[in-house]
């Protein structure tokens, strides 16, 4: 039996938790077109027959915009340490440029092995793959190997298991066999709400949004009644997100509802309500407090 800690890290949006996502075979990551959607650290746990794998997903390390930006790279940073592998992620069709250069340095700081992964190669040519090959190697002091993958195809994802493997350690299972993420529900339903807001708003509500759930409570009938409150910094991100005639959070809601049930396998009814909370991204009590990032930073 092998164990151990694998640690997603990358710029935003190269396809860490699609990856994750597809490995998995069920939604557990939030997923979208935007870049930094992934806020907090999450562990999501994969086991077989002689395995247990524990991913690290991490919010892309980038420069800091805003107090935000700030703890997500403290997140992400964090994450490079006390793992037993990283798996440094690059977008095929982007290349290996500047940021994964800056990403480099922070990688061979930690001294920990690092697995290179090449994402999206079903939208590139091998031309471009091998060159980044080549940049890996040259950048990289602990490099112990690289997977093509592309979590849309499935391609490389049973090799990038098998080579995970045999960078982990012997030793036991951390988690039960059916635990397949370490955070609650209130987390869970949280991110896959505000993964909702991102796909349906798309520019208009771009990360000045963040969803705290209020009230989870099993009801006789054996629906589960969650209740949460979507937080944006101005009237008018509010009014986006209700829509015309409450049209949109009708939508968001619909389509979160469908995500919740699906990982739960049980019926869901879930109430959704909008608040203004000025320039929260700026304010600690709320980052920390609220969002739940204190036990990701300590």
């Amino acid at each position: 039996m092998r164990s151990g800690f694998a640690s997603f890290v990358g710029k935003p949006n190269v396809g860490k938790s699609s990856i994750i996502n597809a490995i998995m075979g069920k939604k557990v990551v939030i997923v979208s077109d935007k870049p930094q959607t992934t806020r907090n650290r999450i562990n999501v746990i994969y086991t077989d027959n002689d395995s247990q794998i524990v991913f690290v997903d991490t919010p892309g390390i980038h420069k800091p915009l805003h107090r935000l930006g700030e703890y997500m790279i403290k997140a992400a940073v964090q994450a490079l340490k006390n793992v037993d592998l990283l798996l440094f992620t690059i977008d095929a069709k982007e290349g290996f440029e500047t940021p994964e250069e800056f990403i480099s340095g922070y990688i061979n700081q930690s001294g920990t092995p690092t697995l290179g992964i090449i994402n999206k190669v079903d939208l590139t040519d091998s031309e471009k793959i091998d060159i980044i090959e080549e940049k890996l190697r040259k950048n990289l002091e602990n490099l112990v190997d690289i997977v093509r993958t592309s979590a849309v195809t499935g391609e490389g994802l049973d090799l990038l298991i098998t080579k995970i493997k045999e960078h982990i350690p012997e030793g036991p299972q951390f988690y039960p066999e059916d635990i397949v993420v370490d955070r609650p529900l209130s987390f869970i339903a949280a991110e896959l709400i505000r993964e909702k807001i991102f796909h349906f708003t798309y520019e208009e509500i771009p990360h000045s949004v963040a969803v705290i759930v209020e009230e989870i409570k099993e009801r006789e009938n054996g629906i589960v009644y969650i209740r949460a409150n979507i937080y944006v910094e101005r009237d008018s991100q509010k009014g986006i997100i209700i829509g015309q005639k409450g049209q949109m959070i009708k939508k968001i809601g619909e389509s979160a509802r469908k995500d919740i049930e699906y990982f739960l396998e049980t019926k869901v009814f879930l109430d959704l309500h909008v608040k203004v909370k000025k320039d929260w991204r700026n304010k600690d009590f709320i980052i920390l407090n609220e969002i739940g990032m204190r036990n990701d930073l300590d």
